[in-house]
């Protein structure tokens, strides 16, 4: 197996770590290699040259920053296929979702290159008499990237394309179980053209993940994970006087009214909630069906008709609708969940636990699983759970089901869904929710706007992506000046 190498300085360098772990096919549980934990004078280095590189960076014309980002995204399309491949074989997606990943992905390197645009800035002539006054947005320094395992490519470029092209410095910390396709794109940011310095990518895992932050010369830090992660690096970040955006976990409401077109959603609900194997921020936790108990018992039906049809298997099987888990820890994690849920006094009634994919018999496969019964205050009903399980929820009211969602500590996305614009217009104007949906389960926002969240689902002021996340990576700098003439004679 071969030890993966960290890309510093414009270089890809062998790690001097003596510690190294396995990274894994999980539809196999065989390893494919193995990733270094780089070791605190190898943080130290890279943020060095990462600091010295910004020095030249910043005073490049914006014009000429993006030039490598477009050789960038050629390059990237020329790759899709393969990077697809590295993201089903080490992840466990299913194909479409991990190329789906990718394609995401170079669409945030296209955003990217409206950056010099938004750096333009703010002007008034003649705010009193012979005084203007302007603004110029400024890059900063060193910024990093704390990733999370399941978008490996995508959740990274939410925020690098922006901060380099804004004149910043850049290292991603690579996330330990999911290494192998940014590995890859490392390799493809080598051929692009950019200085070297500029953007950096460093092994490690959570102590590397502390010195990245704790590091004097880092300036500003940007992280995915669950809620409590997200919440200690915030903490730690700004008790450093540093800027932080930390997205947390999410807790996810997909409320299902009797003036949905049922057939129309089903794919949708599908996606929502078992698509990435239910391993994503955006996820279904609960289907919350508003009405009477005959449409409720009527949407279930048809719920559980369409995910006995869904297909479990290894994402190079391009039919496969859900892969493996990404580890076994956490499959055993989400069994006991489950269990937990069963304990609580939630009922099972689609029970995926023990499935078995001919030919990975060894895999990390969990099947569908769907609970009713589940109410606010249940462990189950009220935490994240990060697979493939779905809660069914009936209420009687609209507005109990506002109330709900509203008093959930979680705030990441929700969705009506509905052909009433009253419904509609009435969940959108009195939910908490920053990320809305209306019709559309899974409200994954285009590159050119913020990744929105709310409450315990993130921790600082700028979001991702767009233009918040640019502002995130830049100092409004005012200048307010008067002349006053030489006084110099002239002949």
């Amino acid at each position: 197996m071969d030890n993966l190498k960290n890309y510093i300085n414009g270089n890809f360098v062998d790690s001097n770590s003596n510690q190294f772990n396995d990274f894994m096919n999980p539809a196999l549980d065989e390893p494919i290699g193995k990733v270094p934990i780089s070791t605190k004078d190898e943080v130290d280095e890279v943020v060095k040259v990462a600091k010295e590189a910004f020095k030249k960076w910043r005073k490049v014309p914006g014009i000429e920053r993006i030039q490598p980002f477009l050789r960038l995204l050629t390059i990237f399309k020329e790759n899709i296929e393969e990077l697809t491949e590295l993201i089903v074989i080490n992840h466990g997606k299913e194909w479409n979702a991990a190329k789906g990943e990718i394609i995401r992905t170079y669409q945030m390197i296209e955003a990217s290159l409206a950056v010099p645009e938004y750096q333009k800035g703010q002007y008034m002539s003649n705010i009193a008499e012979g005084i203007d006054e302007y603004t110029i947005l400024e890059p900063m320094g060193v910024f990093i990237m704390i990733p999370p395992f399941n978008f490996p490519t995508l959740v990274p470029f939410w925020f690098m394309p922006f901060a380099v092209a804004a004149g910043n410095a850049y290292i991603i910390k690579s996330n330990e179980q999911a290494p192998l396709a940014m590995q890859k794109i490392f390799k493809l940011i080598d051929k692009a053209g950019f200085p070297p310095g500029v953007i950096n990518f460093i092994h490690g895992n959570v102590d590397t993940a502390n010195h990245l932050i704790e590091h004097p010369d880092v300036v500003g830090v940007s992280s995915v994970g669950s809620t409590p992660v997200a919440r200690e690096i915030y903490k730690k970040a700004s008790s450093l006087c540093k800027r932080a955006q930390c997205h947390g976990g999410a807790n996810n409401f997909l409320v299902i009214t009797e003036n949905a077109n049922i057939e129309k959603i089903m794919p949708n609900l599908m996606n929502s909630f078992f698509g990435n194997t239910g391993q994503r921020c955006l996820s279904g936790a609960i289907a919350m069906i508003v009405g009477k108990q005959s449409f409720y018992e009527t949407f279930r039906e048809k719920f559980l008709e369409e995910i006995k049809a869904l297909k479990v298997g290894y994402g190079m099987d391009k039919d496969s609708f859900m892969g493996p888990v990404i580890s076994k820890k956490s499959l055993n994690n989400l069994k006991e969940q489950i269990e937990n849920g069963i304990e609580g006094g939630a009922k099972l009634i689609l029970d995926g636990r023990d499935i078995r994919v001919p030919g990975y018999e060894k895999g990390y496969f969990l099947g569908p699983c769907v609970f009713e019964k589940a109410k606010p205050g249940m462990k189950l009903y009220d935490e994240e759970v990060f697979g493939p399980v779905a809660c069914l929820d009936r209420v009687d009211s609209l507005e109990e089901a506002i109330k709900i969602i509203n008093d959930n500590p979680k705030g990441n996305a929700v969705t009506i869904y509905t052909e009433s614009g009253e419904e509609a217009r009435k969940f959108r104007g009195e939910i908490h929710s920053i990320q809305t949906g209306i019709n559309i389960g899974v409200v994954a926002p285009l590159a050119w706007f913020p990744f929105a969240g709310a409450k315990d689902s993130f921790f600082g002021t700028l979001r991702a992506q767009g233009y918040e996340v640019i502002k995130f990576f830049t100092q409004e700098r005012v200048i307010i000046e008067r002349f006053h003439g030489s006084g110099i004679p002239w002949d």
